[in-house]
């Protein structure tokens, strides 16, 4: 027999990569150019430079042997050592570099910490809307992902409905901010309060509930005045889970780390649990030539100034058409308020003005459409009159 749970999955991809499938498809029937395919959160801004001359650094100065073999499967010493010094200048924290463990970007994070943390029949709980792959990961590691309603108007954390969803099966919460898929930002003042509340459910009941911080989209703020805050400095129990894809604009390399807090009481234990399961899925020792590119270039940031001005276009364009929607403070992402209530209706109709636009259900919030904006900025522009004609085909 085989393991038909994983079959099916197998046998069904995600709603974001169905409708990327489809879209190539379209662009291969009608032209790339007559498609606008926002459908997968893919960088289209090219990499800092530092990185394309870091590369042909190490591809001309390094050793084969070492840029192409094996490092410790937790990583190499100088990239973890690295990450924690940048991680403390930058948030006050106290890590060293036995607090990083290397990975194959987040979703390996993800996968990893789940894996250490949960046991079978317990809870995960995290916000809508959510990343879709968040039940996979928490299903594979045989936990429950509960999934907590946010407040409608501003998709901030409703603390109310969190605190009736704790309970003695809880293990674990996932947060993830800048957020994908609306684009919202948790407010300090909200993270507080999470934490808060999480304190006082572990010291009632002595069960200890960990948080996890989802942070591929860390860097992408808009506006200074917009503070994402760094959950060690607000909760002991706390693990990050990072990835370069976003911010260093290279999804296809898959690099990434774990960071776990080192001021919680069974550090060593779940550190140990982290670089376990690891060992027991098979994601050790990431990509040898990437975690020595990330020790050169742990601190550099794409342009992200082409994503804020398709967010700013985007906006006021929509809006002018009568698209309501809240608007996002980071990430690349636009949650849009469906036409109709069925969402899955509206992103099929938007498929006639080649619109490529992912139904909300699969992120937990039936009636929106995501549209993800990293795109060139002619691609907004030359898709604004598909939206627009879309708008009007319910008037």
């Amino acid at each position: 027999m085989l393991n038909y749970k994983n079959v099916a999955l197998g046998k069904t991809r995600s709603s974001i990569r169905e409708l990327y499938e489809y879209g190539n498809k379209r662009k291969a029937e009608i032209g790339e150019e007559n498609v606008f395919d926002f459908s997968l959160g893919n960088p289209s801004v090219p990499a800092p430079e530092e990185v394309k001359t870091e590369l042909k650094n190490l591809l001309d100065n390094t050793d084969a042997a070492v840029l192409h073999g094996y490092t410790s499967a937790h990583g190499g010493y100088g990239v973890r050592k690295k990450i924690a010094d940048y991680t403390n200048a930058r948030f006050k924290t106290n890590l060293d570099a036995d607090c990083i463990y290397m990975t194959c970007g987040a979703a390996a994070s993800l996968t990893i910490t789940l894996n250490a943390l949960v046991n079978s029949s317990d809870e995960v709980i995290t916000f809508v809307p959510y990343f879709p792959e968040y039940k996979v990961f928490a299903g594979g590691a045989g936990a429950k992902l509960i999934a907590v309603e946010s407040e409608e108007n501003t998709f901030q954390i409703d603390l109310e409905k969190f605190k009736l969803a704790l309970n003695d099966k809880t293990k674990a919460v996932i947060i993830n901010s800048p957020n994908n898929p609306s684009g919202v930002v948790y407010r300090a003042d909200t993270v507080k309060r999470l934490c808060a509340v999480l304190k006082e459910f572990s010291e009632k009941t002595g069960k200890p509930v960990y948080l996890i911080s989802d942070e591929p989209y860390r860097e992408l703020v808009y506006d200074k005045q917009t503070e994402v805050p760094y959950i060690m400095n607000y909760y002991e129990r706390s693990i990050v889970c990072y990835s370069y894809s976003k911010s260093l604009s290279l999804a296809g390399e898959r690099i990434g780390y774990i960071a776990v807090n080192n001021e919680m009481e069974e550090f060593s234990d779940v550190y140990a649990g982290i670089c376990g399961a690891g060992r027991a899925l098979g994601f050790v020792c990431a990509p040898a030539l990437f975690q020595k590119l990330v020790e050169n270039c742990y601190d550099k940031i794409s342009d992200i100034s082409v994503y804020k001005r398709n967010r700013d276009t985007l906006c006021s364009a929509l809006s002018e058409y009568g698209y309501t929607f809240v608007k996002p403070d980071g990430a690349f992402y636009l949650f849009v308020k469906a036409l109709e209530e069925d969402a899955e209706a509206f992103a099929e109709r938007a498929k006639k003005y080649e619109l490529l636009l992912v139904a909300g259900r699969s992120f937990g919030a039936s009636g929106y459409v995501r549209v993800s904006y990293c795109v060139s900025p002619e691609v907004i522009k030359r898709a604004l009159p598909s939206f627009k004609k879309l708008a009007e085909s319910y008037k």
